[in-house]
């Protein structure tokens, strides 16, 4: 479990799984990220990440709020998609439900996941990834002090070749 001054994140629960669900249901949220998820792709996205946990020492963490429990994103560290040019890399990642952004939530989250991971492992640096499309998500990558990596910009291959998810870039953050 992580403690900041706003947050707790730690490993999913059984009970997260509605709120969490919620979040990837809701088309504002998943924009630029990814199609909307059904019950039981929810409960496979909870599951992979478990998978990464057990298998890597690495996965997201549901993320809540201290002063209230209420669950308001997933956020933290897993390895790199095998099938991207970021596979065997450390990657940094976060989603918040709509009604907590804009409130330093996921830069919050996202700093603390960085720190655990150079506390943690020994990655020389860590990834993150969006659409090119995701303004909000690059602006939070420039603001964690992570630089974009043209290098490694890829077609996403989870996305249709019209869709403009597809185009994904990559910033990276040295080890301090």
């Amino acid at each position: 479990m992580i403690e900041t001054a706003r947050l707790i994140l730690r490993a999913p629960q059984p009970h997260d799984t509605a709120a969490l669900h919620a979040m990837w249901s809701d088309p504002r949220v998943m924009a630029d990220l990814a199609p909307v998820k059904s019950p039981a792709e929810s409960a496979a996205t909870i599951a992979r990440h478990e998978a990464y946990r057990a298998t890597y020492g690495v996965g997201f963490w549901t993320t809540l709020r201290k002063d209230s429990g209420v669950v308001i994103g997933f956020c933290g560290l897993k390895p790199g998609a095998d099938d991207t040019p970021i596979a065997g890399e450390l990657e940094v990642g976060w989603m918040l439900a709509a009604a907590h952004w804009r409130q330093g939530f996921a830069r919050e989250a996202a700093e603390a996941s960085l720190r655990w991971g150079w506390a943690n492992r020994d990655a020389p640096r860590i990834v993150a990834i969006t659409a090119a499309q995701n303004a909000a998500s690059r602006a939070l990558m420039g603001r964690l002090g992570m630089i974009h990596d043209e290098s490694l910009d890829f077609e996403h291959p989870k996305f249709a070749a019209d869709d403009p998810r597809r185009v994904t870039v990559t910033y990276a953050i040295a080890r301090p």
